[in-house]
């Protein structure tokens, strides 16, 4: 760096070459993040519509949300939402976090009059997913890497790799991604006893557990501060917030009357499919499956633990470990990797079922772009003995395999599920009108623009009476339905049904007339 000193003042002066040299890193970051942006809009080319579940629902409520309408859903995904098959709309949310909604919300407010509103929502996610570079570079360089070690760790965690088509779906993956990652670095700042800083930590608690339910456990991490002297005031200022965010979240719910099987269907379930039906999970029911139940869950650890280990693609779990080893001293990395190891238990050990069809993969977003940061750190340190060369060859070898995993992962997106969509859509101008009963009821709503109800997993009965309650005449089955419709699907009739017609595996059934639903008589 080129200075002088000024005689009179006995101060350095630096010159605008100087300040451009000083600007360079920030010019950097901002480059990769265009970049970063740019790929991202690309890959909206893969991803243009919901997909699957989850995103049907944020995207479906987030439309209604800027249309004035409110958290509420026009169909039933889950009788969680509707119990005693309730009067549609429902209101929304009861089971998942409303993050992922409301920020689409704003983009289809912005955006809604110029775009269709799942592209205006989803360019609002698109925004926020374009911090993950910035994030995690910030991440990469508190930890102690070099500028080009921590750009390195920006665009690995900018591609995203398996996550890649979550940065641009219409679920939290982005938004979860982002606050967890600022939380770590505010953590980190709310050491020095700040109770600014703590209150931060504390806000970004409060939005990662509107964003996903399980963010609410990175709160232990303020508790840990609250019970340290140094760090008391830092740590209550942050619980204080937190618990106003969960607590305000809870009175919306309570205010709604909070579902009486909220609880069982999350931590009851000896099948997953039991979710989706009329009658909740009982615990006699629990009990009295031990052998499933254990085996569950001992299944769901391997394989969890195969996903995260997925999710970084081997190739830095060598490096995160050993910049975790070097590192342990820092409490922000403790709290990272004991956070990380409580969600893991607690997604497979108390949400099994739920943990091992997508919740804990969901859950790894908060965690991604700093285990990334601490991974380049790590492989910064493992390579200090070496030749220069020698780490830019395997950074390169790192950054080509997560662009080529990123890559994959959109086309496995467009393999699962635009086929899929294709196929839907096409079937759905076969329907006669009304509305539908249907296993994937936010999907076929999303298609439709017709009211949905999920086909009940209790069976046909069931199924007969949500078409009574919500005049719905037709029954659709798909070649992935629930075991209580094994037999109709493979005929043409049963008690309740009539086939009505097929395109392809998808097959349409009406509700027989001469059979009558007395359920909806219930109270």
């Amino acid at each position: 760096m080129i200075e002088r000193r000024a005689a009179a003042r006995g101060v350095r002066r630096l010159y605008p070459l100087d300040r451009r040299r000083d600007r360079r890193p920030l010019l950097a970051v901002v480059a990769l993040t265009l970049a970063l942006l740019a790929v991202r809009l690309a890959s909206l080319v893969v991803v243009w519509e919901p997909g699957y579940t989850d995103a049907y629902y944020y995207a479906a409520v987030a439309s209604r949300v800027a249309h004035g309408q409110g958290l509420t859903a026009d169909f039933v995904w889950s009788f969680v939402e509707a119990p005693h098959f309730a009067a549609l709309p429902v209101a929304s949310h009861r089971f998942w976090m409303p993050l992922a909604t409301l920020v689409q919300a704003v983009g289809v407010k912005l955006l809604g009059g110029v775009l269709p509103d799942f592209r205006a929502g989803q360019l609002a996610i698109v925004a926020v997913a374009a911090l993950i570079p910035p994030v995690t570079y910030l991440a990469a360089r508190r930890l102690g890497a070099e500028r080009p070690t921590a750009l390195l760790a920006g665009a690995i965690a900018g591609l995203g790799g398996a996550l890649a088509p979550g940065w641009v779906s219409a679920d939290a993956f982005a938004p979860a991604a982002v606050i967890g990652t600022l939380f770590f670095l505010a953590f980190a700042r709310a050491l020095s006893g700040s109770a600014r800083w703590g209150a931060a930590a504390g806000i970004l608690v409060g939005l990662l557990y509107l964003a996903r339910a399980e963010g609410a456990l990175f709160g232990l991490a303020l508790v840990w501060l609250a019970g340290r002297p140094r760090t008391r005031r830092a740590g209550a200022a942050g619980l204080a917030v937190a618990l106003a965010f969960g607590l305000g979240w809870l009175v919306r719910n309570e205010t709604l009357g909070f579902p009486d099987d909220l609880l069982a269907r999350s931590l009851l379930l000896v099948r997953y499919e039991d979710f989706f039906a009329v009658a909740a999970p009982t615990f006699d029911a629990f009990a009295s499956a031990p052998a499933a139940v254990i085996a569950a869950k001992a299944s769901a650890l391997v394989a969890d633990l195969v996903t995260a280990a997925m999710a970084l693609l081997l190739v830095l779990v060598v490096p995160l470990a050993v910049a975790a080893r070097c590192r342990w001293r820092r409490a922000e990395v403790r709290a990272f990797a004991y956070l990380a190891l409580v969600v893991y238990l607690a997604e497979s050990l108390v949400f099994t079922l739920h943990a091992v069809r997508g919740s804990y993969f969901h859950s790894l977003a908060a965690f991604f772009p700093f285990a990334v940061a601490l991974a380049a750190v790590g492989a910064q340190d493992l390579f200090a003995g070496w030749e220069r060369p020698a780490f830019r060859v395997a950074a390169a070898g790192a950054l080509v395999a997560f662009a080529g995993v990123s890559v994959f992962a959109l086309a496995q997106w467009d393999a699962d599920f635009n086929s899929v969509y294709r196929l839907r859509a096409a079937a759905a101008a076969d329907l006669p009108p009304g509305g539908v009963v249907a296993i994937d009821a936010a999907a076929w709503a999303w298609i439709t623009g017709r009211e949905a109800v999920v086909a009940p997993a209790d069976g046909e009965y069931e199924a007969s009476c949500a078409a009574d309650v919500y005049l719905a005449p037709t029954l659709i089955l798909e070649p992935a339905h629930f075991s209580a419709y094994d037999r109709l699907y493979g005929s043409d009739s049963s008690v309740y049904f009539t086939a009505r017609g097929r395109d392809g595996g998808i097959r349409f059934y009406a509700v027989r007339e001469d059979k009558r639903c007395i359920m909806a008589a219930r109270p």
